[in-house]
Order: structure tokens, then C-alpha cells, then sequence
């Protein structure tokens, strides 16, 4: 199946989903995730209208940004080092993975070193508790964020998480129901967020990710098959 059919079969299924679940499917958006796509298959999906695409690891992207069309959006939303930070503010729509003070404090730094005001971010929980994911305990999420308002060029969006890699979809469906539920907490305790944002669901999952509020899929190997994109 080609790049073109495989987007549109995705966002009829994301479409069904949605009405299923009692939710307008035009609130739901998708991000492609390019890690290890060749630019010829990125401008693939670009011709069939895709512009948000989400890479994993800083380096392979800055390759692929500079041959690819300039309006495209940009998701950074795999593990960021602080050193490569420099390379991302003022160049990514979206940071999915907010996830330690040590790359608070560097976005910041560099947002501040470039006169950029704000630098959208979402924070990454680990809510399946697997110790081979990056991100924060929710336990500790509520304290984290309550430290952000010392950098005022962060501004957080929502939140990010990774379903647990299991068949068992009841553990699948309690990861999202929680990231859903301090989402909405959030709301209430830090108002002068957004909170706009949920970032949950990948190939294997997102049709339980939008049954549970998701508004942001990072799908990959649904449509790029062949690259071992996630």
C-alpha cells in the first residue's frame, strides 16, 4: 500500500474512532512520525497534505529539515540532551518530551539567548512506570510544573506519554485513563497553562488513545511501514 492510500485509510479509521467515542474527529491531530524515513517518502506524505512530522533524534533531523518544504511543522518527540537543545528552540512547533529541570533550565537558556518568548512544550509522564521509558512519574508532575513559571519562555501545552508495550489493552487503557485524569487536574491547579494538548497514542494504540481523549497521534509505521518508524 502506498504512502498517499495509507494516510487516507488512517484518518478514516481516526475519523470512525472518534464518532464512536462521541468526540468531532477535527480535534484529533496527527503527527507523522519520521524516524529513519528518507526525505523522498516525508515529501510523500507532504504532497497528500500531512504537515505536522515528528522526529526522534535531533541529528537525523537537522539532515531532513534543510531538503524539505519550510512550512512543515516540526514535533521534536523523542529523549532530548541538553546539548542538542540549541538545535531545536525556534525550530520545532512542538517539544513532546519535557521531562527534567536540566533541559527546562536549557531550553530557557536558549530561548532567552535567541529573544524567543515562548517555546511550546509538553510535559513527558511515564505512566506505564517501564523503566526503558524517559519521563517523569506523575507523582512528581504537579511540583515539576510548579517550577516552571522561574522560566517564563517555557510554555507548557499539555502532556505526552508512551502506552505500555503490551496486548493486555485494559493496562493500555489505564496508562491513558490516568494521563487523562492529571491532565485535568493540571487544568484546575496551574490555570495560566493551556493544557490544550494530550499526546498519546501511536500505531499499535491509537485507536484507545482517542477513545480516551487523545487529541494528538504519533503514528509511524501505519504509514511508513517499511522504515521501522514508531
Amino acid at each position: 500500500m502506498n504512502i498517499v492510500q495509507s494516510i487516507q485509510d488512517l484518518k478514516k479509521s481516526i475519523r470512525e474512532t472518534a464518532r464512536a467515542s462521541g468526540r468531532d474527529p477535527e480535534g484529533i491531530r496527527l503527527v507523522l512520525v519520521t524516524k529513519t524515513v528518507e526525505p523522498s517518502r516525508i515529501l510523500e506524505a507532504y504532497q497528500a497534505g500531512a504537515r505536522d512530522f515528528g522526529e526522534n533524534r535531533v541529528q537525523e533531523w537537522r539532515e531532513k529539515k534543510p531538503v524539505l518544504p519550510p512550512d512543515i511543522r516540526w514535533h521534536l518527540i523523542g529523549h532530548l540532551q541538553t546539548n542538542k537543545v540549541k538545535y531545536v528552540v525556534g525550530q520545532a512547533a512542538l517539544i513532546h518530551s519535557l521531562d527534567r529541570l536540566e533541559l527546562a533550565d536549557a531550553v530557557e537558556k536558549q530561548a532567552q539567548a535567541k529573544g524567543i518568548a515562548e517555546v511550546p512544550c509538553l510535559v513527558q509522564v511515564n505512566v506505564s512506570g517501564k523503566e526503558s521509558q524517559w519521563g517523569l512519574d506523575p507523582a512528581q508532575v504537579a511540583d515539576f510544573v510548579g517550577q516552571m513559571p522561574a522560566r517564563p519562555a517555557i510554555m507548557l501545552r499539555g502532556l505526552m506519554t508512551i502506552g505500555p508495550l503490551t496486548e493486555d489493552q485494559e493496562k493500555i487503557r489505564e496508562c491513558f485513563r490516568r494521563t487523562r485524569e492529571l491532565l485535568e487536574d493540571l487544568k484546575k491547579r496551574f490555570p495560566q497553562y493551556g493544557w490544550d494538548i494530550l499526546s498519546m497514542g501511536m500505531s499499535a494504540d491509537y485507536r484507545i488513545a482517542i477513545e480516551h481523549g487523545s487529541n494528538m497521534l504519533r503514528i509511524g509505521s501505519r504509514v511508513f511501514p517499511r522504515d521501522g518508524a514508531k
